[in-house]
């Protein structure tokens, strides 16, 4: 049976008996009463026997078989039943000892088997290898489910950290990082398909001067709001808004001609407008607007992806030199 000098202490038995014979429940309960770390529950009413289960939480069940009105593999198919207490050690105790009883009896989930009335070491010996196992598993499984919750907290973590490395921790939109990804993407798949692409970029006009005037803090909320703005006026998946730096930012557009980004852009334009954010220190209007260089193009080997990078900030440059305010677009 194992190693004798084990401590017991750590697994305190909970042992509930049915059988609707009180004399065998005195029987048992006298054949372990100064045994320690045992504790013996009795259930002489076989209908009340799950209720009892899951009312004192035993760490071993020990179960008659021949019992009226509900015998004991009722019980053990009404345990299997239960998620709460099915995984409960079952130790049947009856005076049947034909093969075809223990044979059902094990299918319906029986742990072990004994014949009334058995030896108080062999009966004491089976409730605590029974019972240490059950608490065994109670812990495994504790621990399992620990591990089960950190595994998923972590994934939690590393998806917001993989999120966080990806935006704009001011304005919440895609940051550079996340631009230069997805242009190196859309880039290559441009040209595999021949299709065009076009970039926008945008900056606030004269935010220095906003920054100056207002402060900071009112420049910081003036980004975010212009920023989320922008942002919701995208509706493609493969369209990528982001905060290129500063005041400046870029709209990726797969798939879109010049025709196309000038109509996004100037809405983009108009949006911005209607924010009605007030800047006195504008030069172009009393509110805060934006100006916006496209360029458009459908790749070739021959064009390099930083010409095409250039050629928004120098239409955004010409739109600034332009008068502010307005979408310039140039093909390259």
């Amino acid at each position: 049976m194992g190693n004798l000098k084990q401590d017991w202490s750590q697994y305190p038995v909970t042992a509930l008996l049915i059988d609707d014979q009180q004399s065998v429940t005195k029987s048992i309960q006298k054949l372990l009463k100064h045994t320690e770390h045992i504790r013996l529950y009795t259930c002489n009413t076989p209908t009340d026997a799950i209720d009892d289960i899951l009312s004192i939480g035993p760490t071993v069940i020990l179960l008659d078989i021949h019992m009226p009105i509900m015998d004991g593999f009722s019980i053990l198919k009404q345990l299997q039943q239960n998620e709460i207490i099915k995984n409960i050690p079952t130790i049947i105790l009856t005076i049947d000892a034909s093969i075809e009883t223990k044979k059902k009896a094990f299918m319906l989930g029986a742990n072990d088997y004994l014949i009334k009335t058995p030896d108080k070491t062999e009966l004491t010996l089976r409730l605590r290898y029974h019972t240490k196992a059950y608490i065994d598993h109670l812990e495994r499984e504790s621990t399992l489910r620990i591990l089960q919750e950190k595994k998923s907290e972590l994934k939690s973590l590393v998806k917001k950290l993989q999120i966080s490395s990806y935006q704009d921790s001011l304005t919440l939109v895609a940051n550079r990082r996340a631009f230069d990804e997805a242009f190196e993407r859309e880039w290559s798949r441009a040209m595999r398909e021949t299709s065009p692409l076009s970039l926008v970029f945008i900056d606030l006009d004269y935010f220095k001067q906003y920054n100056d005037f207002y402060g900071h803090l009112a420049g910081d909320d003036c980004l975010k709001e212009v920023a989320q703005t922008l942002k919701n006026i995208s509706q493609r998946p493969t369209d990528l808004f982001a905060r290129y730096g500063g005041e400046e930012f870029v709209l990726l557009l797969p798939n879109t001609d010049a025709t196309g980004a000038i109509h996004i852009a100037e809405k983009l334009r108009r949006k911005v407008m209607a924010l009605n954010l007030e800047h006195q220190a504008s030069k172009v209007c009393d509110f805060v607007t934006i100006s916006l260089g496209i360029a458009t193009t459908i790749p070739m080997i021959k064009h390099q992806p930083r010409d095409f990078i250039h050629g928004a900030d120098r239409a955004l440059y010409t739109a600034k030199k332009q008068g502010r305010n307005q979408v310039v677009c140039k093909s390259i």
